[in-house]
């Protein structure tokens, strides 16, 4: 006997750590992060700190305003989009690697 069920997807009762895809409203800007935890490691999500890192940029403008910001490690990017939203130059570095062409 065989039996089939169809069960929607639904990531409402998720931890956010989980979902697919994240939005975020900060400063007036609005992010959407595409999240693949499968295979990515800990790069692959938003982390809580940078979600609060980005919402004190946001309150504190100056520290990046007109300022060259650059993000080592930066995952998701939501941090680094945020100082360039804020900011006029920001850079993500998502490899160590990537530094040396950054530099040039």
């Amino acid at each position: 006997m065989t039996s089939l069920a169809v069960v929607p997807y639904d990531e409402t009762n998720l931890p956010l750590h989980k979902m697919s895809v994240r939005h975020f409203s900060i400063a007036g800007n609005n992010f959407t992060i595409h999240q693949n935890f499968l295979g990515l490691g800990v790069s692959a999500f938003v982390w809580d700190s940078a979600v609060v890192l980005a919402k004190y940029l946001a309150k504190n403008r100056h520290l990046v305003h007109g300022k060259k910001v650059i993000e080592l490690g930066a995952g998701t990017g939501l941090t680094g989009l945020v100082a360039a939203a804020l900011g006029k130059h920001s850079f993500l570095v998502l490899y160590f690697c990537m530094i040396h062409y950054m530099c040039e």
